[in-house]
């Protein structure tokens, strides 16, 4: 909570035993598809039981009291997608997180909404395959969005997402009311090598490329009710004042979204300027990468409600724009748990 006003988090991932993740390293091994474990008494190659499963979703949702937020969308682990794997595996890979999300939903499920994992195929010609599994997750499941890699494979072999290839899922997702939030997986260019947690790079700089081929193309002009959220707060910053050609002259405020994970106060206080407050959601991907503890407070980099709550630059009534009013705005269905 925020000044009795409830804390609608729009960026965070999946909680699972480490030894969950298992059936990924078996179907990598044996190269063969597998059903997903998720509802037997003990899931997977390592036989993970339901209350395995149970206590790593009751301590995310203990992490998340620690720090004051009430509810959160929760997605895969993006730099477990794996969307460079065998095209062959990523279905069963994909539906087996799913599931394990939807469990994670269920177990709390005054906390949790779910954000399906998709299929993505960097070289298919379009996005179709992953309809199937995009209509599972949500009108079976129960999801109240989708999560979308700029570039799966890792190598910027991806068309951009202004293209055709992506139109297949803006068109469904419009119809199913469902944002889509952009967030980079692996990049496997070799010059990150010597980068520890190089996926970290592919997260800023897919995600900011992202925004301006969204931004500069007629995507929302042929999806006008299509909503994307920007995770990161967009990744990088514009270095342009806002009348330059080079920042897209149109109005993106219905349709183009941002959250607030970004833990350096410089860059998230920057980031609410530049991008203003109205297309600013509520964001910490707690629990994370935001772990390291912030000297001057103690507390963990994404405890970020009171950073927020403290900016002296933005005014009691924008504070709970970010906190509520803003997620619950573009992603409706978080206003409804109760």
């Amino acid at each position: 909570m925020y000044n009795n006003v409830r804390v609608l988090d729009v960026h965070g991932h999946v909680s699972v035993p480490f030894s969950a993740n298992s059936f990924l390293v078996l179907m990598m091994g044996s190269n063969t598809p597998m059903a997903s474990p998720i509802g037997q008494d003990k899931a997977g190659p390592a036989g993970v039981t339901q209350e395995d499963f149970r206590a790593a979703a009751l301590g995310h949702a203990k992490y998340m009291d620690d720090r004051n937020i009430d509810v959160q969308i929760i997605g895969p682990r993006p730099f477990l997608m794996m969307g460079w794997m065998e095209s062959h595996l990523l279905p069963a890979w994909t539906r087996y997180v799913n599931d394990m999300i939807h469990q994670q939903c269920q177990l709390v499920p005054d906390r949790f909404l779910g954000a399906a994992m998709l299929p993505q195929l960097s070289d298919a010609p379009d996005l179709s395959n992953c309809l199937d599994e995009l209509n599972r997750c949500v009108t079976e499941l129960g999801f109240a969005a989708a999560y979308v890699s700029p570039d799966p494979a890792g190598r910027r072999t991806t068309p951009g997402m202004h293209e055709p290839y992506w139109y297949p899922l803006y068109v469904r997702a419009q119809e199913l009311g469902i944002p889509l939030i952009v967030h980079g997986t692996n990049s496997l260019d070799p010059r990150f090598r010597v980068v520890p947690h190089n996926y970290q790079l592919g997260f800023y700089t897919e995600q900011y490329l992202a925004g301006q081929f969204l931004s500069h193309g007629d995507v929302f002009e042929r999806f006008p009710e299509l909503k994307v959220i920007i995770c990161h707060c967009g990744g990088g910053l514009d270095r342009f004042i806002p009348t330059d050609h080079h920042i897209a002259q149109k109005d993106l405020s219905e349709n183009l979204f941002y959250d607030t994970c970004a833990y350096d106060l410089n860059f998230l206080e920057a980031a609410i300027k530049q991008r203003g407050v109205p297309r600013l959601l509520f964001g910490t991907e707690a629990p994370g990468s935001g772990r390291a503890v912030r000297p001057e407070t103690g507390r963990t980099s994404d405890d970020l409600v009171p950073i927020i709550g403290a900016f002296d630059f933005i005014t009691e009534d924008d504070k709970i724009k970010i906190f509520n009013e803003n997620p619950a705005r573009v992603v409706p269905a978080l206003a409804k748990i109760r």
